[in-house]
């Protein structure tokens, strides 16, 4: 498999609907890489301050065990997950089992996957 690039990691997270949350595992785990949690972690990183940063929902992506733990702008991030309808205690916890947007994540992909194999094919033919 190629190397895991920031562009195919923005590209899932631009895919966690509003009002879910994903891993940072998660997103490596749908990129394909499920041992580069930290990798996404620097690419998340990067966008702080850039105006890209409004093009990822960043904001949407949390720790395994279900914590807020960026802190460079964890309360920013607390705030716009509750606009969103995601209800994060006053530990900074969000409820897993309510708000993971893996599986929806998932099914959306396979299904890209499936009409660009398909496309492939009809080019092909």
């Amino acid at each position: 498999m190629a190397a895991l690039r920031f562009e195919q990691i923005y590209a899932v997270v631009r895919l966690i609907p509003k009002g879910k949350v994903m891993s940072y595992s998660g997103i490596a785990r749908q990129c394909g890489s499920p041992r580069s949690a930290r990798y996404v972690g620097f690419a998340l990183h990067a966008l702080l301050h850039t105006p890209r940063s409004e093009a990822v929902p960043w904001w949407r992506v949390i720790n395994a065990r279900g914590y807020i733990s960026n802190p460079f702008a964890s309360e920013e991030q607390r705030r716009r997950l509750e606009q969103e309808g995601v209800q994060v205690s006053a530990d900074l916890r969000v409820d897993l089992s309510r708000f993971d947007g893996e599986a929806i994540v998932h099914r959306l992909l396979r299904r890209q996957r499936a009409k660009a194999s398909s496309r492939n094919r009809a080019d092909l033919g």
